[in-house]
C-alpha cells in the first residue's frame, strides 16, 4: 500500500468520526484535512442540543487551537471554504439510542458513510461507573448498532487501550477479548448484571436523599470494586474491555478493527512537534514537579526523569526539590510516615491550642498527602506495569508502508524516535506551553 494508495483510499471517502472533540480525533481531523482535503465528507459527532451548538463547539474545541495552525496558514482563506463544503458537525452522543441522531440525518449519514472511526470514551481512570459503563460499554454498542445500519460501510475502527489486559506481565499477546472472560479467573463477567447493580445502586442512593457528592462518590468505588473483582485495575480498563467484549461477540460480518494504544503523549512530527492538550497519564507527575508542588511518585528505578525549569507567572524559575522514585506503595506510604506524618501531627495540636487558627495549614497538608496516595493508587497500574506488548500485527503494517515508501506521510515506527530527545526537546516544551 503506498503512500499515493493510501490517500486515494481516503478520495472521495466519507468517514464518520465519533468523539469529535477529543484529542485523538483532533489529531486525525486535522492529518485528513492536511493530507487528503479530497475526501468527500467529515461527520464528526459531538455532544450538543442542535447543530448550532455543535457547529459552535467544533469552531471554539477544534479548528480554533493550535493544532490547526499549519492547515490555517497553508490554505488561508480557503480553510474556510474546505470546512464548509467537507466537514458536518452532528449533535449527539453515543450513550443514546442511535447516538442521538435525529431520523432525517442519520438516514443520509447511513446512504453515505464508509469509514466509522469511534474515538468517544471516558478516560478518567476512577470515573463513575455509572457513566463509565453508560459511554465505554453500551456506548460502544450503540456505534456498533449504527454501523449495521450503514450499507456502505467498509470498516468500524474502534479505539480502546492496550490495558484492557489488566496487570499481566511478561509477554502480553495482541488477541481479543472474549465476552464474559475475567482477568482472574473468576465467575463469568456479565455486562447486564453489571448494569443492574449500577441501576439498583443509584436507586438505593435515590431512597436514602444521598447528596450529589455522595452519589458520585458512592458510584467511583463501586467501578474500582467491581473492576479489581473481576481482575481489572480501575473503571477505565475495565469498561473499555466490556466495549471490545461486546463488539466482538455482536459484529457479526462487519470489518471492525480496535486499536489499543498505551500512553498517549504530544506530537512527534506533525503537524509539527509538542502540540498537546490537557494532562495525559505521565503528564500529571511532570506537570507536578515542574510547578514545585510534587516531588514523590512511585515508578521504575532505572527510568530517566529530567524536566526543564518551569517560569512562574513573576518570571522567576520554579525551584523544584530533589525528586524521590519510589517502587511501591509500601514506599510510599513509609516516605509519607517519615517526612510529612510528623508535620501533620504538630499542625495538628497546634491548632487545638491556637482554637483553630492554623486550620488552613493543616488541611491543606492533609490533602497533599491525600492527593499524592491516591494518584499513586490511580497510576499504580502503568508505573509498575511488567508486561511487554506483542506487536506484531502493527510490525506487519510498518513493514508493509515502509517497503512502498509510505513511511513520510504516515510514519509510526517507535524505533525513529530518540526518546530523551522527545522528551526533552517536545513534550516537556509542548506541556510547558499548551498545559501548564
Amino acid at each position: 500500500m503506498e503512500s499515493c494508495c493510501i490517500n486515494q483510499f481516503l478520495e472521495g471517502k466519507t468517514i464518520f468520526i465519533t468523539g469529535a472533540t477529543g484529542y485523538l480525533a483532533k489529531i486525525l481531523i486535522e492529518k485528513i484535512l492536511r493530507v487528503q482535503p479530497n475526501v468527500k465528507k467529515l461527520y464528526l459527532l459531538i455532544r450538543a442540543p442542535d447543530s448550532n451548538s455543535a457547529k459552535e463547539r467544533f469552531n471554539n474545541e477544534v479548528i480554533k487551537t493550535d493544532l490547526f495552525r499549519v492547515l490555517r496558514e497553508k490554505l488561508g482563506a480557503n480553510l474556510h471554504s474546505l470546512i464548509q463544503d467537507k466537514v458536518f458537525p452532528v449533535p449527539g452522543d453515543i450513550a443514546c439510542d442511535n447516538l442521538g441522531i435525529n431520523s432525517d440525518m442519520q438516514d443520509e449519514m447511513c446512504r453515505e458513510i464508509d469509514i466509522i472511526v469511534n474515538s468517544a470514551a471516558t478516560t478518567r481512570f476512577d470515573e463513575r461507573y455509572d457513566t463509565a459503563i453508560r459511554i465505554n460499554a453500551f456506548g460502544t454498542l450503540n456505534v456498533l448498532k449504527f454501523s449495521r445500519q450503514c450499507s456502505k460501510l467498509k470498516m468500524l475502527l474502534h479505539v480502546s487501550t492496550a490495558y484492557v489486559c489488566g496487570e499481566k506481565e511478561g509477554l502480553i499477546l495482541e488477541k481479543p477479548l472474549h465476552y464474559g472472560e475475567t482477568l482472574n479467573g473468576g465467575s463469568q463477567l456479565d455486562i447486564e448484571v453489571e448494569q443492574k447493580l449500577v441501576e439498583e445502586t443509584l436507586k438505593d442512593l435515590k431512597a436514602r436523599n444521598a447528596a450529589e457528592k455522595e452519589v458520585t462518590l458512592a458510584m467511583r468505588v463501586l467501578g474500582i470494586e467491581r473492576a479489581k473483582i473481576h481482575g481489572w485495575p480501575n473503571t477505565y480498563s475495565f469498561t473499555k474491555a466490556m466495549g471490545e467484549m461486546l463488539l466482538g461477540h455482536l459484529k457479526e460480518d462487519l470489518h471492525l478493527i480496535i486499536l489499543r494504544p498505551t500512553i498517549i503523549s504530544s506530537t512527534y512530527k506533525e503537524p509539527f512537534p509538542g502540540w498537546n492538550e490537557g494532562l495525559r497519564t505521565m503528564d500529571t507527575f511532570i506537570v507536578g514537579y515542574g510547578k514545585g508542588k510534587q516531588n514523590v511518585a512511585m515508578g521504575d528505578r532505572e527510568s530517566i526523569l529530567d524536566v526543564n525549569p518551569w517560569i512562574n507567572e513573576r518570571g522567576t524559575p520554579v525551584k523544584v526539590k530533589k525528586f524521590h522514585l519510589l517502587d511501591g506503595m509500601a514506599s510510599l506510604h513509609k516516605y509519607i510516615a517519615i517526612h510529612y506524618m510528623p508535620l501533620l501531627k504538630i499542625l495538628k495540636w497546634a491548632n487545638l491550642i491556637l482554637c483553630q487558627r492554623l486550620q488552613t495549614l493543616h488541611s491543606n497538608l492533609e490533602r497533599r498527602i491525600n492527593r499524592v496516595i491516591r494518584l499513586a493508587e490511580l497510576y499504580k497500574p502503568y508505573t509498575l506495569f511488567k508486561g511487554i506488548f506483542n506487536d506484531t500485527n502493527a510490525e506487519m503494517l510498518r513493514m508493509a508502508t515502509t517497503e512502498s515508501n509510505a513511511d513520510d506521510t504516515f510514519n509510526f515506527d517507535p524505533r525513529t524516535i530518540q526518546w530523551e530527545k522527545y522528551f526533552k526537546e517536545i513534550h516537556i516544551p509542548g506541556l510547558v506551553k499548551y498545559v501548564f
